[in-house]
């Protein structure tokens, strides 16, 4: 479900080293970034932060509309949120098109069970995977969900088609594709993923920030 007038979807304001010049310059070209309150806060401008269930209303092109509603998300264990930051995910929906649920960077299987109890079964989820761990944070617990919990995840879901995202390019995912293949395949999934076929960046190569094969 693409939304009117190229808005975006922001799960945390952008890091420093992933937020160059030119990315910063991509957002200011769009009406509205959807983010978290404080990341509306350091952003400004066209930012606007969503709380967990507050909901914004856009109109499309046709005529329709598509409501966002903020959903919970949790970068870490619980408490971790003065060293990771804030995070949001976003539940699209709309009366006449297929639900979509993007998780953000979100490692709480309970709040994906929250998400569940109001929007399931959805069409699609954009799952933010790679069990992401670093070694010096929280003893080395879960930034993101693993492959797992991430078909875990889609089976609470009731989810029709699973896309995993942010699951590789950066040394501390844990888990590629291959580990997700086999997740929802032994999870009796693997007809739901959908890896859609990625845009290649525009940045320069970072060797030093790729998982490790």
């Amino acid at each position: 479900m693409p939304l009117p007038g190229d808005h975006k979807l922001v799960k945390a304001d952008p890091a420093p080293v992933t937020a160059a010049d030119l990315g910063r310059a991509l957002l200011a070209e769009v009406p509205v970034i959807f983010t978290t309150e404080s990341g509306a806060d350091r952003l400004g401008g066209n930012a606007r932060g969503l709380a967990f269930w507050q909901t914004a209303e856009l109109k499309r092109p046709d005529g329709g509309t598509v409501t966002i509603t903020g959903v919970p998300a949790r970068h870490g264990p619980v408490g971790c949120e003065p060293i990771s930051g804030d995070v949001v995910g976003f539940m699209l929906t709309s009366d006449d098109l297929p639900s979509v649920y993007v998780s953000g960077d979100n490692a709480a299987l309970e709040h994906v069970k929250e998400i569940a109890d109001r929007f399931a079964p959805v069409d699609t989820a954009i799952l933010f995977l790679g069990g992401a761990r670093m070694p010096f944070a929280f003893d080395g617990a879960l930034l993101t969900l693993d492959s797992a919990l991430g078909a875990e995840a889609a089976k609470t879901l009731g989810a029709r088609r699973v896309v995993p995202a942010h699951y590789d390019s950066w040394a501390h995912f844990q888990e590629g594709r291959a580990e997700i293949e086999a997740a929802f395949t032994g999870a009796g999934l693997a007809d739901r993923l959908d890896f859609t076929r990625r845009p290649q960046s525009n940045q320069p190569n970072q060797p030093n920030q790729r998982r490790p094969r």
